[in-house]
């Protein structure tokens, strides 16, 4: 099973995924928030406690994570970086492995189009989910993108070999 985490400081989402070879499954997703009320230590902690929860809860074998897109707004890149320290953590901590992705691999692996728009890639994990509707929030949708990503790229290397 691979946790996907789409990392932020405000809104963390989350999603688990398992494969039993033939198809996907979503076990679990969501969001962790924080409130900007809180100092950002406080923030911190919470994502850290929260997110050490629910790899407690679910002890996936693998975690997968978007790599930090670069922004003009370096406020929200340095939030975003915290976010992604919390989780390295938190997955050290647990002894499991994490497995970086840039955004043009999640979309080319859920879309197969790496310029997807958010939406097509989010209606495709709701279609390789069998899920009903599109996960919300956005965030917890782009979680279970990125764990189908792994999900997909371990099979291409466990096919290819070390």
């Amino acid at each position: 099973m691979t946790l996907g985490i789409d990392p932020g400081t405000a809104i963390m989402g989350y999603g688990l995924v398992a494969s039993d070879g033939r198809s996907l499954h979503a076990i679990d997703y969501g969001a962790v928030t924080t409130s900007s009320d809180l100092p950002p230590e406080e923030r911190l902690r919470r994502l850290h406690e929260r997110l050490c929860e629910i790899i407690a809860v679910h002890r996936p074998d693998a975690m997968a994570v978007e790599e930090l897109f670069f922004s003009a707004n370096a406020r929200t890149a340095i939030a975003v970086g915290q976010a992604r320290g919390v989780v390295l953590l938190a997955a050290a901590q647990a002894g499991i492995r994490v497995h970086e992705y840039t955004p043009l691999q999640v979309k080319d692996a859920v879309a197969g189009y790496g310029r997807a728009g958010k939406e097509q890639v989010q209606l495709m994990t709701a279609t390789l989910l069998a899920l009903r509707a599109v996960p919300r929030p956005d965030d917890a949708a782009d979680a279970l993108a990125v764990a189908i990503c792994h999900v997909h790229s371990a099979r291409l290397v466990g096919l290819v070999g070390p």
